[in-house]
């Protein structure tokens, strides 16, 4: 008889799971899970149609009109407002400011008074000066009392000594006495000439003490203040000033630029300029050259042009940054030069495939187009073609901007 063996250790059969149990469950769970994913892909296709039909922000600014043209840019430079006519007014003399009349910005006439000056010391001398010509006055008056009584004595010798009551030599010292006293009056006479004119360099001095514009303008800078030694000299180690202030014709405001050598053949006297303003970049000017300085800096190459303004205007101001283009004929060859049709902002301006495009709002969706684009005019640019004034051109939004898509004007 076979005796079967025993495992020795726990049987564990009784823990097994029944394959039909098994797959009862499994039946229970996978309907679950196939509920849970097309609610999901349901939640994704609901945020993707809300991410496509959110508009996206831009920032758009109106293309402006690019008036008047015509003309082709032979040349571009930059430089600076100058006026031609500037001057530091300073005293001609050594003296104390007692007051000064203007400031910064006021506008002042030929001739105004613009500071006063200590002329005590200028009037003591013009005193000095005049009371010595009265004393010099006063010798010549008794030398021609004197002069007359000699004369008298003259004629009773010469009287004499016809009748032989006195000798020649009494005579002779008569004439001699006359002729001395007239060659003294004729001396008194100039020294009162000299004291005359001691006495109008006093008086200038005077007068210096008052100073005054040289001609009409506007004050742009008070150079002294009372109370301060102002001299035509600097002296005592530079506390000494030499102007009182400083007066601008804004008159004669005109541009002064710095031309390559190389292209100064390009410029001529005459010449139509575009004139644009560093602190108004949207604003062209119409200008003209008036000159071109007959020689050159070896240093730096250049030649010096002045441009002046067809016509001034009170934004226009001394230093002020300015940057010029200068115009050819308003044809060439008979052939007109291109008009541009609208100035856009710089930044509306994008690269796409080598080619320059801008994207237009219009009805809330972008219009993407292909432009020519011309000279630069301050912070804008020309465009020849493909915008027209008017129309809102994108100047700021994300990168991947596309045509047709829904936007949202900031």
């Amino acid at each position: 008889m076979d005796v079967q063996e025993r495992p020795t250790g726990p049987d564990l059969s009784g823990l097994r799971i029944d394959d039909r149990a098994r797959n009862g469950r499994g039946a229970r769970r996978r309907p679950r899970t196939a509920l849970l994913a097309a609610l999901a892909l349901v939640a994704v296709a609901v945020a993707v149609l809300a991410l496509r039909g959110r508009a996206t922000v831009v920032e758009t600014a109106a293309a402006k009109p690019a008036g008047e043209a015509g003309r082709t840019t032979l040349l571009n430079a930059s430089g600076y407002v100058t006026p031609r006519r500037r001057a530091t007014v300073a005293a001609k003399i050594t003296a104390r400011v007692l007051d000064v009349l203007v400031d910064e910005g006021m506008d002042v006439a030929e001739g105004q008074v613009l500071a006063r000056l200590d002329a005590s010391d200028a009037e003591r001398r013009l005193r000095a000066a005049e009371t010595a010509r009265d004393a010099t006055a006063a010798l010549i008056a008794n030398l021609e009392v004197n002069l007359a009584n000699s004369e008298r004595e003259l004629r009773r010798q010469q009287e004499l000594e016809k009748a032989g009551f006195a000798a020649v030599q009494e005579r002779e010292t008569a004439q001699t006495t006359v002729d001395s006293l007239r060659a003294q009056i004729a001396a008194g006479r100039e020294q009162v000439k000299a004291a005359d004119a001691q006495i109008g360099v006093a008086r200038q001095d005077v007068e210096n003490c008052t100073v005054r514009a040289p001609f009409a303008g506007v004050v742009v800078s008070k150079d002294a203040q009372v109370g301060e030694m102002v001299s035509p000299i600097s002296a005592g180690g530079g506390f000494t000033r030499t102007g009182i202030a400083t007066i601008v014709d804004m008159a004669s405001l005109e541009i002064e630029v710095d031309v390559n050598e190389s292209y100064i053949a390009r410029v001529r006297p005459g010449q139509k300029v575009d004139a644009v303003l560093d602190a108004y970049p949207d604003w062209r000017i119409p200008s003209k050259v008036r000159t071109v300085i007959p020689t050159a800096d070896r240093q730096k190459a250049t030649v010096k042009v002045r441009i002046s303004f067809d016509k001034l205007d009170p934004r226009i101001l001394p230093d002020m940054g300015v940057k010029v283009a200068f115009l050819a004929d308003e044809t060439a060859g008979g052939v007109q030069a291109a008009v541009p049709r609208a100035l856009v902002p710089q930044a509306a301006v994008r690269e796409d495939n080598g080619k320059k495009v801008v994207f237009v709002v219009r009805d809330g969706r972008l219009e993407r187009r292909a432009v020519t684009v011309g000279e630069g005019r301050g912070g804008n640019l020309e465009i020849m073609a493909g915008v027209a004034a008017g129309d809102a051109v994108v100047i700021q939004g994300p990168e991947g901007l596309r045509d047709g898509q829904r936007v949202k004007v900031k």
